[in-house]
């Protein structure tokens, strides 16, 4: 499958200080695509290059094989995107913004609106005024403006900013079914770190200007081969070492417990080696490492994201 979008060597310098340094990764159509970072990583500067508001200063960006430096014209009318709130006329019915938007593009029809309002399930309210609408349809209404021209890419940033428990559910479910029944490849930049790893496939992680990981959210290994294992035993200085040298593993502490990550069928292997060591087993627990867990390692506990 071709790339919906692909970053090759991507700089970006401000002066004499270097912001994007050498980015390079793929989007692919229909798929959930998190772009993730602390404050300050570089995640607004990246987008902002994705749609043309600021300059490449090196490397290329590909949309459907177009090139956003060379052919910007072409390569963006590809692109859909909400860049934190949408703006719409507040005075003007949702239906009345959305054909003040598509006389902009030549060919879209009203079918098309009406496909699009379907899609994002503002049915019932879309005669109203946006005016009278709620964050959460703000944001709807706002996704089928930029779906309108049937964009190969969709970039979102931050699309769940202060919506309630019920807006942010909605606004995922249409992202996940947008990306499926559109074949659209889908960027969403959030920090909301439960939410993406509901959302989306893939997510990137960048920090200062560098991207560290790429990596898929559930990962291509099955759930019980990456767990957080909590042991409280005791002496807790001889189980730790029993564990670091029978097992090969390393070894946190956090209060009374000793923290591995292991694999589920290697913690009753761990379980007898202690008891057969003379060592009290008061406590086993593991659970899945998160999305959270793992941010965390790459960018560092202290980061505020």
């Amino acid at each position: 499958m071709n790339p919906a979008m692909k970053l090759v060597n991507v700089r970006k310098n401000i002066g004499k200080k270097e912001i994007i340094k050498d980015i390079s990764f793929e989007i692919f159509p229909g798929e959930v695509f998190g772009f993730l970072g602390p404050n300050g990583a570089g995640k607004t500067t990246t987008i902002r290059m994705m749609v043309g508001l600021i300059s490449i200063t090196s490397g290329d960006i590909h949309i459907n094989g177009m090139s956003v430096k060379h052919d910007f014209k072409e390569a963006i009318r590809h692109v859909g995107a909400i860049v934190e709130n949408p703006e719409m006329y507040p005075f003007m019915s949702g239906w009345k913004n959305l054909k003040h938007y598509a006389r902009m593009i030549p060919g879209i029809t009203d079918d098309r609106i009406r496909e699009v309002i379907d899609l994002v399930g503002l049915e019932k309210a879309i005669h109203e005024k946006v005016g009278k609408y709620s964050l959460g349809m703000r944001q709807r209404i706002g996704v089928a403006q930029a779906l309108l021209h049937r964009p190969s890419v969709l970039i979102l940033d931050e699309p769940t900013n202060g919506l309630d428990p019920a807006g942010i559910r909605e606004i995922r479910q249409y992202i996940r079914r947008l990306a499926e029944e559109e074949n659209v490849a889908v960027i969403v930049s959030s920090h909301m770190l439960a939410e993406i790893e509901l959302m989306c496939d893939r997510i990137g992680i960048i920090k200062n200007g560098e991207m560290i990981t790429v990596q898929e959210v559930e990962g291509s290994s099955p759930k019980d081969q990456d767990l957080k294992v909590y042991i409280e035993a005791s002496p807790k200085e001889d189980a730790i070492q029993v564990i670091q040298s029978a097992f090969e593993t390393s070894v946190m502490e956090e209060d009374k417990f000793i923290i591995i990550h292991t694999t589920k069928d290697l913690i009753p292997k761990i379980n007898m080696e202690l008891v057969h060591q003379g060592i009290q087993v008061f406590e086993i627990h593991s659970k899945q490492s998160s999305l959270e867990d793992k941010f965390f390692e790459v960018i560092g506990e202290n980061t505020i994201a």
